[in-house]
């Protein structure tokens, strides 16, 4: 059994409380430096890309570099993702760890937020980490990190319009590109780029799984087959998006990923995808799966 990535939770925490994000009931906690290698040793059997996240922010961490060093050492790369308000808590050098694959930076976070900073204060670090990876690129030192901006509020109803269009003047100045508010609206592309290994990606809101969603049925998913998911408490989910770990598929405290990924249940969440049956009432109640018809 082999995946693309494992999700590995270093820490619950956001430290912010966006309104696209379900409230978070667990008690805050980050994962323990010990605890968090002895599951990379076990991931490395299994997947060479660690996701540091699931529902918490990992750069509210400020010893971020001590898990990407752990990472570093089994040989294995790191996805980073984060609102982007915490990135002055660490230097360049953390955030372009060797061990560093991605950084997703979620702008629509600074909408969804009551802030004091101004918008052109909040993409000022981000600008600046993008002109630094770009600058260790002239001077040979680039390693091969992407950059992705996330705008994921292409909704129907383009409520966020208004606030795309200022995130994109100051995104067109600060690469001195044009990025044309209508032709993204109309065209819906994937990503635009802003330089070189630098994108601005788009999507749309989905709904967050929960037991309190309609009933949408049958059908097919990923997790299980392209990701797991390891929360900050050592409990292992099927999916990314199972943040309350509410089908709990073992616990790394007790037992060894090996023997949790090869339990009966395991074994009829699989097989019931790949023949596109959701056998979990939280599968039937996710509408993200919808995305893989």
């Amino acid at each position: 059994m082999k995946f693309k990535r494992i999700y590995i939770e270093l820490t619950n925490v956001c430290g912010l409380h966006c309104s696209f994000c379900p409230s978070l009931q667990a008690t805050p906690q980050s994962m323990d430096l010990d605890f968090f290698d002895s599951i990379v040793a076990q991931c490395s059997h299994y997947t060479r890309e660690i996701a540091c996240h699931v529902m918490g922010d990992p750069l509210t961490l400020p010893n971020l570099d001590s898990y990407l060093d752990i990472l570093h050492r089994y040989g294995m790369k790191a996805l980073l993702t984060t609102s982007g308000y915490y990135l002055k808590k660490h230097s360049t050098h953390t955030l372009l760890h060797p061990a560093v694959k991605q950084i997703n930076i979620s702008l629509n976070s600074y909408n969804k937020n009551d802030s004091a900073i101004t918008l052109e204060q909040y993409l000022a670090p981000i600008v600046n980490l993008c002109r630094e990876k770009l600058k260790q690129k002239k001077l040979k030192q680039e390693r091969d990190i992407f950059i992705n901006l996330r705008l994921w509020n292409l909704d129907e109803d383009i409520s966020e319009r208004r606030f795309n269009e200022e995130v994109f003047e100051q995104l067109s100045r600060a690469f001195e590109i044009d990025i044309n508010s209508d032709e993204i609206y109309t065209h819906r592309p994937k990503s635009f780029r802003l330089s070189r290994k630098i994108l601005l990606h788009f999507d749309d809101y989905f709904e967050w799984p929960s037991l309190q969603n309609p009933l949408y049925g049958d059908g097919k998913c990923q997790g299980l087959s392209s990701h797991i998911a390891i929360l900050s408490n050592g409990k292992v989910a099927p999916c990314c998006l199972d943040g309350e770990c509410i089908i709990e598929l073992g616990d790394l405290h007790t037992h060894s990923l090996g023997t949790i990924l090869h339990t009966q249940r395991v074994t009829d969440i699989r097989v019931g995808f790949q023949n596109a049956k959701a056998v979990e009432e939280l599968c039937q109640r996710c509408s993200y799966k919808e995305r893989f018809l």
